[in-house]
């Protein structure tokens, strides 16, 4: 083994790297252009901001080589535009440098905190506004290049690369405060984090610049979301593993996911950075499904035109120029622990011409290299398996809760309400009951109200009972009419009809008439919750809702391709599967003005939430393991993602989630200590605001006792409950009672599932 191996904390694994890297032109110009812009910013060159550090030497500079970054990042970029979009790199890898330099390994907080709030200034919208004189070679780069960058985008793009840029700009904080509490983040929190701080939906931001601009409105939709975040935690993810050696063994550093794999799952570094990349591969596989299955989808729902098409396929090929160039740039740059790197396992290479650019497209025979390890797990689940019960672990809950005192009042009323709603008769056309008097009682989805809400007032609790009611029954209806028979277009009609009973103008009279239980129970629930809220509260309580439906679909696509879902994409969907949004905007709803919604918007309030849904979606999880994965023939459950991810079995499994449980948990405590009260100062909360927000953390606290103890009181996950309404209840006893279209296969499926042993 040779001295340079011997240091090297891990081998690195063979990546998944299914796009070849291609090379720019105009490589050479863009090397001669940036070091000139660089000594005119005073990037290079004596120090000017009064510190008399000089953080890059000529001799670095030319070894980091940027511009060979941006010419495999962007092979077609015209020059000019090479020229720009490599001083951007220039500027932001300065920027990490000099941060780190001048403020991290200080752990100055202050000053650091101090020289960030500058920085916004010299990115104004509006480029008639003069920002102040730029005092160091970080503020006079950003200025030059706002300049150049910004005059030929949208307005809605000036808005979103203003808030990806200040997000990896503020969120160096979060990293100094890490460190100087010798703090490791958790799994999530790190994926969430890392996309602020390390920069890549800013570099996406830059291919729209660079090739063509998403249209506006498909930007927040979830293939375009889950295309920037998975482009996003992939470029991380493989920039953890080449920087590791660096950042962890020579800067102190604590933000690099093998670091935080380690320190989670407590095992040695050649198997995290193993899981790591295995991660990297699943991500950038989600990509790759995404635009195989929902892409064509989001086209003809959203009506886009043959230009609008071509504009998002070209800034598709943009993220994946720039994920094959970024890898390309690893294996060169002096910037990181390369020596091994693509070395290993190349006698099954398929030979390939040689020269410039091409060494990217060698394609060693690997599993690795192939992405099999994490594509197989992810497609090899086996339905309607044998589990048998969990046992289940001990939960860490530091909080508690009481039971309402109008809890059977609540059982009363929404029990009338939902019979009302036609959700305890048989379904019209089917012959099929999704709920009946014993299903209901056995949910007793009141109680769960009565844990979460104790302190609701009477009305309040008969409303949240009812939310609960319409949630969990729309729940199991989604999956019976169209998870069976994998109807997407049904599914697709049925979520797109919801929307229509939640109008704005809530005492206007409906066009659209309720055709089943869900719709009728919506348009009631909307019309006695939305009215009294304002414009912005019912905006916000629909999206909530819509979270929630549209989720349904997302699950039902994985139950058609019988394909596990990717970790990532399963934590951040399953917050809205689950609806932990809808119930927590009944919360913050309550609130008043008292807390200005800019609050609800800080990384800290948004931390604080998923920490919460993450918790409770888990516990869900666990209990509901057999049901899903044994009685249902399901897959969206976070046992069976953890199972399938690491190759574990369902013991060890659970262990493992309740371990991402208890570090949620412990993310809650230490928000709750260290930066609630920092919101409080920056927000000058008076005393009513300051009143109501510690209130509404009680309510998150009793919203996540109350789950876990509401799974344990019904008999709704047990398994002589599971059996028992394995046994499908119809009316008529046969199948000329399923007239409706598309419902045979249902009714066959419950026989088959009555069948088993």
């Amino acid at each position: 083994m040779s001295k340079a191996r011997h240091k090297q904390p891990f081998e690195l694994p063979d990546f998944y790297v299914p796009w070849p890297a291609r090379l720019n032109p105009h490589l050479e110009a863009a090397r001669v252009h940036t070091k000139a812009w660089s000594y005119e910013m005073g990037i290079l060159g004596p120090a000017n901001d009064g510190t008399q550090r000089e953080v890059w030497s000529e001799r670095r500079f030319d070894g980091m080589d940027y511009a060979l970054l941006c010419a495999y990042t962007h092979p077609e970029a015209p020059s000019i535009e090479l020229d720009l979009i490599t001083d951007w790199y220039v500027w932001v890898f300065y920027f990490d440098d000099h941060f780190l330099e001048v403020y991290k390994y200080s752990r100055d907080i202050q000053g650091g905190q101090a020289y960030l709030d500058r920085l916004p200034l010299f990115m104004p919208l509006d480029l008639a506004q003069t920002p102040p004189e730029p005092t160091n070679a970080v503020e006079r780069g950003l200025w030059n290049l706002w300049q150049r960058t910004v005059p030929s985008m949208s307005m809605e793009w000036r808005r979103r690369f203003y808030e990806n840029t200040k997000h990896l700009l503020d969120e160096s904080m979060w990293e100094i405060e890490n460190i100087s509490e010798a703090r490791v983040s958790n799994p999530i929190e790190y994926i969430e984090m890392r996309r602020k701080v390390g920069g890549a939906p800013w570099s996406s931001d830059l291919v729209e610049h660079a090739v063509a601009e998403i249209p506006a409105r498909v930007v927040q939709s979830r293939p375009m979301r889950v295309f920037k975040d998975t482009f996003s935690d992939a470029v991380h993810l493989r920039n953890d593993l080449f920087s590791y050696e660096r950042e962890i063994l020579e800067e102190g550093e604590l933000s690099n996911g093998v670091l935080v794999v380690e320190k989670f799952l407590e095992c040695d570094t050649q198997r995290a950075a193993d899981l790591v990349n295995d991660l990297l591969t699943s991500r950038l596989q989600q990509f790759e499904n995404t635009a195989a299955t929902e892409l064509p989808w989001l086209f003809a729902e959203y009506g886009l035109n043959p230009a609008e098409q071509a504009q998002v396929m070209l800034y598709l090929r943009g993220l994946q120029d720039w994920q094959s160039g970024g890898h390309e740039w690893h294996m060169r740059s002096n910037r990181y622990m390369n020596q091994t790197a693509g070395r290993e396992n190349r006698e099954l290479s398929i030979p390939l011409p040689s020269g410039l650019g091409m060494s990217a497209i060698k394609l060693p025979l690997t599993a690795g290299a192939l992405g099999l390890g994490p594509r197989a797990r992810s497609f090899s689940h086996v339905p309607r398996q044998h589990v048998g019960p969990v046992k289940l672990p001990k939960f860490y809950m530091p909080y508690s809760t009481y039971l309402s005192p109008h809890l059977e009042r609540a059982r009363r009323n929404s029990k009338d309400w939902a019979r009302r709603m036609g959700m305890l008769d048989e379904l019209p056309g089917v012959g099929l009951y999704i709920w009946d008097d014993h299903k209901f009682d056995v949910a007793d989805v009141a109680l769960c109200g009565a844990l979460i809400h104790p302190d609701a007032l009477p009305e309040q609790l008969d409303l949240t009972a009812c939310w609960l009611v319409w949630g969990t029954y729309a729940d199991d209806y989604f999956p019976a009419l169209y998870s069976y028979t994998r109807d997407m277009p049904g599914a697709k009609l049925f979520n797109a009809r919801l929307t229509q009973f939640m109008p704005d103008d809530v005492e206007a009279v409906n066009a659209a008439v309720p055709t089943n239980p869900v719709e009728i129970g919506l348009a009631d629930l909307w019309k006695r919750t939305a009215g009294p809220l304002s414009a912005y509260g019912r905006k916000l309580f629909r999206k909530a809702i819509q979270d929630m439906t549209e989720s349904w679909v997302w699950e039902l696509n994985n139950q058609i391709l019988n394909r596990v879902p990717d970790p990532v994409d399963y934590v951040e969907m399953r917050r809205k599967t689950f609806g932990s949004d809808l119930t927590m905007s009944l919360s913050r709803l309550s609130k008043g003005d008292a807390i200005p919604e800019a609050v609800f918007k800080t990384r800290t309030m948004r931390a604080l939430e998923n920490s919460a849904a993450d918790y409770a979606c888990f516990v869900n999880d666990i209990f509901s393991y057999q049901k899903e994965i044994e009685f249902e023939g399901e897959l969206n459950n976070g046992v069976l993602v953890v199972q399938k991810f690491l190759g574990v079995d369902k013991d060890e499994a659970v262990l493992v989630l309740n371990h991402l449980m208890t570090a949620r948990m412990k993310q809650f405590e230490h928000l709750v200590a260290k930066e609630i009260p920092v919101v409080i100062r920056s927000f000058d909360l008076d005393t009513d605001g300051q009143e109501k927000l510690h209130k509404y953390v009680e309510q998150l606290q009793q919203w996540m006792a109350g789950i876990p103890m509401w799974h344990a009181a019904v008999d709704r996950y047990k398994e002589f409950e599971l059996r028992d309404a394995a046994i499908p209840k119809f009316k008529t006893g046969n199948l000329g009672s399923l007239g409706a279209l598309g419902t045979s296969a249902m009714k066959v499926a419950e026989l088959f599932k009555r069948e088993r042993p």
